[in-house]
């Protein structure tokens, strides 16, 4: 008979010491004794306290959206672009926070028992929206692709990439408002790289053979 134990959202040392992963609950305690459901491993932690406060989530994924809720730390502040575990009927996601609902309306950052609703979009997976220009002469038109990738993948300026039938050639990288850790809103030397869950757009240069077209 399969024991259900408890799952609770810490940072893990081994896989993921910046961001939080799923773990279960092997043995409760002070220092609870928990295990990484991404690498297994186990490791001691202390658990927050349970006197945390429920809040509204709405989670963003690919145009369309899902409501759940969260437990918070009542003192704790939030602000957008975190990012944290979120545990729902419709699955386990990563989450980065896009807005803050409070009482008197929208803001990037409160305090836990200040919110009402955390605005967030699925960063797990990501779909990401690419302009593709064609190769010089072919006589072909610009298009749209929307690319399903994992949201750590990293793109860089310069590199050529290969999607099925589709290959290109980064050229220039929109950031997301959200998106933390860059000196600009767009990319576009050789070399620069964004990982995709903080990508808006790609710009890039159709490198498919000839022998397909999408026409």
């Amino acid at each position: 008979m399969n024991e259900t134990r408890e799952r609770v959202a810490v940072a893990c040392p081994a896989c993921s010491p910046d961001l939080e992963t799923v773990h279960e609950v092997l043995k409760p305690g002070g220092q609870a004794t928990v295990r990484c459901t991404e690498c297994d491993h186990v490791h001691k932690v202390r658990l927050p306290a349970d006197d945390r406060v429920e809040r509204d989530v709405v989670v963003s994924q690919d145009g369309d959206s899902f409501s759940a809720t969260a437990d918070v730390p009542p003192g704790e502040t939030l602000a957008v672009g975190e990012e944290f575990v979120l545990e729902s009927e419709e699955g386990i996601f990563t989450v980065r926070i896009t807005s803050l609902e409070v009482g008197d309306g929208r803001v990037d950052a409160a305090q836990g028992e200040e919110v009402d609703t955390i605005w967030t979009r699925d960063v797990g997976n990501v779909a990401v929206n690419v302009t593709l220009h064609p190769k010089e002469g072919s006589g072909d038109r610009t298009k749209s692709l929307d690319l399903p990738v994992p949201g750590d993948h990293e793109f860089a300026v310069g590199e050529t990439e290969a999607f099925g039938r589709e290959e290109f050639t980064v050229q220039k990288i929109l950031l997301r408002e959200d998106a933390r850790g860059y000196d600009f809103e767009s990319l576009d030397h050789e070399g620069d790289v964004a990982i995709a869950k903080d990508v808006k757009r790609l710009y890039a240069r159709d490198e498919t053979a000839d022998t397909w077209t999408a026409w």
